[in-house]
């Protein structure tokens, strides 16, 4: 399958902007090539995604294995990968924006072809941000490694496994020491189950999240148990794609975002929405590529030359 994106794009820095940390196993990179396990047509497939063409002329190409047997398939696989990495979102406005100024517009430039990159359902967002509340990003992936496992929603065998990440039925019947087992906290566990056994009942219905406003969207996320503002933020821009969303809250990003601006302290909630006022709508970009603008700093990736 071959897919043409909304130029300018880089797989490269889109994968790193999702994947986050190198410690992450569910979105797998090795400098060519990103592999994700999942389900395609009851079918568990790892899908192999790598880019030809330049940054202002790409193309991806997508491999599955096994092959996709039907044309609903071949939709459905269009349709995720096109959501995890923001294939035909037309930044031609956040450019124009970065452009008015001198310190974003070094920034964009640095990282031109980034995608604002989603996971694939609402569901993982929030279980991603569930395992690295108050803990280190790093930390909170290897809970998340772990998560998949025990799920064992699995290609391949034994040392050449991969897993994909499990859905609210794969986390719903287990019981809740199966996840104390592998380091989630007990109200880690809570919001885990309620979310997963909520959504499998039927209970908890995530499909609409997206035709909510703001408002409505943030007070659905809070009646959730363990969702506080940042997970809702984070959910809002990770999950559901809203780029005008900074989660404020975020430790890493308020130091990352005083340190790009050279303020000799982090920001606070209300210091980070006042100072990315003037980049809006588009202060979920910031976020993204002071994300990779870090991850250069460590080495993980390497900018635009």
């Amino acid at each position: 399958m071959i897919i043409r994106p909304s130029p300018p794009f880089r797989l490269d820095f889109t994968v790193w902007a999702l994947r986050r940390r190198e410690r992450n196993a569910i979105d797998r990179w090795d400098g060519r090539t990103y592999r994700r396990i999942v389900v395609i047509g009851r079918r568990v497939t790892e899908l192999a995604i790598r880019q030809s063409g330049s940054t202002s002329a790409p193309r991806i190409i997508v491999t599955a294995m096994p092959s996709l047997r039907t044309a609903t398939d071949r939709r459905q696989t269009r349709s995720l990968v096109d959501r995890l990495l923001g294939l035909h979102i037309d930044l031609s406005e956040w450019y124009r924006v970065a452009r008015r100024d001198r310190q974003l517009a070094e920034l964009a430039d640095r990282f031109r072809g980034l995608k604002p990159p989603r996971f694939p359902t609402v569901f993982e967002a929030l279980v991603n941000a569930f395992a690295c509340q108050q803990l280190s990003l790093e930390v909170g992936l290897e809970l998340l490694n772990r998560l998949a496992v025990v799920s064992n929603i699995r290609f391949g065998t034994g040392a050449s496994a991969h897993y994909a990440f499990p859905g609210p039925r794969d986390v719903a019947g287990k019981p809740s020491a199966r996840f104390r087992a592998i380091g989630f906290s007990r109200q880690k566990v809570r919001a885990l189950l309620a979310l997963a056994r909520g959504m499998a009942s039927g209970a908890i219905n995530l499909d609409t999240l997206a035709l909510d406003s703001d408002t409505e969207l943030r007070a659905r996320l809070l009646q959730l148990h363990g969702v506080g503002r940042w997970t809702a933020e984070y959910v809002s821009l990770r999950g559901l794609g809203r780029l005008h969303v900074f989660p404020g809250d975020d430790v890493g990003a308020q130091k990352s975002l005083a340190r790009w601006l050279g303020r000799p302290a982090p920001l606070d909630y209300r210091g980070v929405a006042t100072a990315v006022q003037r980049w809006q709508p588009y202060a979920g970009m910031l976020y993204f590529h002071l994300l990779l603008d870090g991850l250069t700093k460590s080495g993980a990736v390497e900018p635009a030359a």
